[in-house]
């Protein structure tokens, strides 16, 4: 079987298909991973094919503001009125356009080139990379999509005429069938229970995929001999942090940088917590913010191992890191910032798998943390969870699956 993987967006999304990608490269088969440049470390000890080849996520985001400028300008010069400012945005309006916008254009190109060279003989894409799927459908390829946040909150319905859009650049015949997005079916590493699919879609084929990426990830010595008299609490905000500080630098013009304001605030609130902490920066300076000796600051730390022994976890709301707080039974206070986070987080809350942190201040971070640990209900409902994802069939299990779906 040689199976082709395209992958977009954000190191999580490379870290929630690596499981399903590990598991057909290691029952034998050749797989061709596509991808942007800065995801491709995910992969570089895999045995697999990387083509970093991609556009990368902020590319893409340019793309999108780029044509909706040009359509304003264009619309201001029809009608002799003044450009209209940006449209206010949903954050689905946001995921809808990031999965149809015009970056699908070149995408295409470069996967459809890949395709052509390596011949696949079938297509497992990430469900928020819809290029892949205009690829298949050309080589008459059968496609399966992996698990993604991102992609749980596309609208099939609302992408036919985006998509349409893409195809007429590309000289494709036009369709019209929202269910085509799913014809051969999806993933997800979530009990239906649990599920965060927020559109009307085809039941998904579950399996139980490890946390644990990387094959020789440890924990470190110094979070390992922490005292256990106290709750430990671990912190981590994914890309965030690093994008926020992107987004102050080149995005409109801000008072204060965003990640230094939410840097302050979690470690500010996580310092007035009765708890040991270990705090992750994502690589940023910690200079001119207080921390308490109670908080250990690192720039990053093996995650899914550490939330295997947490007692709560302080997250921005990105689906892997609830997926993997989740299979480690550790409930969670989530400050979510942008793109799928607010949603993941106000369904988690739904759940009972956690609180939403509704400000950024260290005053509020310190009383969600509190109210979280003290709350026996939401403890219960994430060991349930956690014994319903341990339930789920191990993702080796759905490599024969693949295998039915591969053409000759």
């Amino acid at each position: 079987m040689r199976v082709l993987s395209s992958i977009t967006g954000s190191q999580g999304h490379a870290r929630d298909m690596l499981p399903l990608i590990r598991a057909i490269a290691d029952a034998g088969h050749d797989v061709l991973v596509a991808l942007p440049p800065s995801l491709a470390p995910v992969y570089a000890d895999e045995r697999v094919r990387v083509e970093p080849v991609l556009p990368e996520m902020h590319d893409s985001i340019m793309a999108v503001m780029k044509e909706g400028a040009e359509q304003r300008a264009a619309e201001a010069k029809r009608t002799g009125k003044p450009v209209a400012p940006p449209p206010e945005m949903t954050a689905f309006d946001e995921m809808l356009v990031m999965a149809g916008g015009p970056h699908i254009t070149p995408t295409y190109r470069a996967i459809m080139a890949l395709a052509l060279d390596f011949k696949p003989n079938l297509v497992v894409r990430d469900s928020a990379e819809i290029a892949a799927t205009l690829v298949a459908e050309q080589l008459g390829l059968r496609y399966i999509c992996g698990p993604s946040g991102a992609g749980d909150m596309v609208d099939p319905v609302r992408l036919v005429d985006l998509l349409n859009d893409r195809r007429a650049e590309l000289d494709l015949p036009p369709a019209h069938d929202p269910d085509a997005l799913y014809r051969f079916g999806r993933f997800d590493s979530v009990p239906e229970r649990y599920s965060f699919a927020a559109f009307d879609v085809p039941y998904a084929i579950r399996y139980r995929q490890s946390p644990i990426v990387a094959r020789d990830e440890v924990l470190s010595r110094e979070i390992a001999q922490l005292p256990t008299d106290k709750p430990l609490v671990a912190c981590a905000m994914g890309t965030v942090l690093v994008q926020l500080r992107q987004f102050f630098q080149f995005g409109p013009p801000q008072d204060e940088d965003p990640s230094k304001v939410l840097l302050r605030a979690l470690a500010g609130g996580l310092s007035e917590l009765d708890c040991y902490a270990v705090l992750a920066t994502g690589g940023l300076s910690m200079d001119g913010i207080e921390v308490g000796d109670n908080v250990h600051v690192v720039e990053r730390m093996a995650q899914p191992l550490l939330l295997q022994c947490a007692d709560l976890f302080v997250t921005h709301g990105g689906y892997n890191s609830i997926r993997e707080s989740m299979f480690g039974g550790t409930p969670m206070a989530v400050l979510p910032q942008f793109g799928d986070q607010p949603f993941h987080a106000d369904l988690l809350q739904k759940m009972n798998l956690g609180r939403i942190i509704p400000e950024t201040t260290a005053d509020v971070v310190r009383d969600t943390c509190r109210q979280v640990l003290s709350d026996p209900a939401i403890t219960a409902e994430v060991r349930r969870a956690q014994r319903e994802m341990l339930a789920l069939p191990s993702v080796d299990t759905v490599v024969p699956h693949l295998e039915s779906l591969a053409l000759p």
